[in-house]
């Protein structure tokens, strides 16, 4: 299980609670990820959440290593109010573009913005926002009022203000889930969603708001069979979806992270996904449990990023943000103005 000095294994992993363990901080130093995620589980209050972060980022000899937060708002919020404020879902900002787009693309810059300075405050360097999945009528409530709208002007538009308030605040986003998770019309937790839309259909709507944000250096993605491109395999297992499309066609060459590798749509044991993933073209397998047993097993069947992935995670070190300065308590009233509206 331990990795050579100087070797960086292909995996971002989650801790089990707010404080971190003396196993799971012996299991990091000798694994060396590229990474840590961070779920409502760690986080207690911004003092203690600094400290972990602090804690996790002295397991790894890197001064720059990883650390991820799913923080979109509305049901998806790890830091949750007292010790954070509460932040509206997507969907909030999707009605407000109906009315009135231009007050919509602030609100969700100053949304990001604000958001971006809690987890810079607290160590935390990427949040995997924005989503650039496009609403459908079968679409399954876990994406729901996480979708930015039902069309990809206004998705690409919308995701396009989080990027700015989210690098605004000093912190990394990441586009998810590639190549879209729109037509999914079951939860990827649960099982495998399937997509019965054709390929140019995908090109022109699904992929669209993707395709305009590749140039962005982090992205995830999709547990969903599309059964145009390959019938085979889900996305994150699937060297067409991830090289024909995501690659090429997207034109994405980000570093490119699995949706949490534990959800079940997809099949087999937890280490022959993770090195099914990794063989399909992912640079890095998301595991987030946190559960010592699963992060052991995948740390056996895998071993450190290629030669492409370590470039790309280069990049997005050289490509983490300063904060720009900037009044909080103004950010705040103005967007409870636009909301108000």
């Amino acid at each position: 299980m331990s990795a050579p000095d100087g070797t960086i294994r292909a995996v971002v992993f989650g801790c089990a609670g707010p404080v971190l363990e003396v196993d799971e901080a012996a299991f990091f130093r000798a694994v060396s990820p590229a990474g840590f995620i961070l779920f409502q589980r760690n986080c207690v209050d911004p003092r203690q959440l600094r400290q972990l972060v602090t804690d996790l980022r002295g397991t790894v000899d890197r001064s720059d290593p990883l650390v991820l937060i799913d923080q979109e708002g509305g049901r998806v919020q790890r830091m949750r109010p007292p010790g954070w404020r509460d932040t509206p879902a997507p969907g909030r900002f999707a009605e407000l573009a109906v009315s009135d787009p231009h007050a919509a693309e602030e609100a969700v810059r100053l949304n990001a913005r604000l958001t971006a300075d809690d987890l810079h405050d607290a160590g935390i360097n990427v949040n995997c926002v924005p989503l650039l999945d496009i609403a459908q009528p079968e679409t399954t409530a876990a994406i729901g009022d996480r979708s930015f709208g039902r069309d990809a002007a206004t998705v690409g538009r919308l995701a396009q203000a989080v990027v700015e308030g989210t690098m605004a605040g000093g912190v990394l986003p990441v586009i998810k889930h590639m190549p879209g998770h729109g037509r999914a019309a079951v939860d990827s937790h649960l099982e495998l969603p399937h997509v019965d839309a054709d390929l140019e259909t995908l090109d022109s709507v699904d992929f669209a708001p993707f395709r305009a944000l590749a140039h962005l250096p982090l992205g995830m993605t999709a547990h969903l069979l599309y059964r145009a491109i390959d019938p085979d395999n889900p996305g994150t297992l699937s060297s067409t979806i991830i090289k024909e499309i995501i690659r090429d066609r997207i034109g994405f060459d980000g570093l490119l992270f699995t949706d949490d590798i534990s959800m079940e749509a997809l099949p087999g044991a937890l280490e022959e996904r993770s090195a099914r993933a990794l063989a399909a073209g992912c640079d890095l397998v998301l595991h987030c449990t946190g559960r010592m047993e699963e992060m052991q097993q995948i740390a056996n069947s895998i071993g450190a990023m290629t030669a492409e992935g370590l470039a790309r995670l280069d990049r997005a070190v050289a490509a983490l943000p300063q904060p720009e300065p900037a009044d909080r308590e103004t950010l705040q009233d103005r967007l409870g103005t636009l909301l108000a509206s």
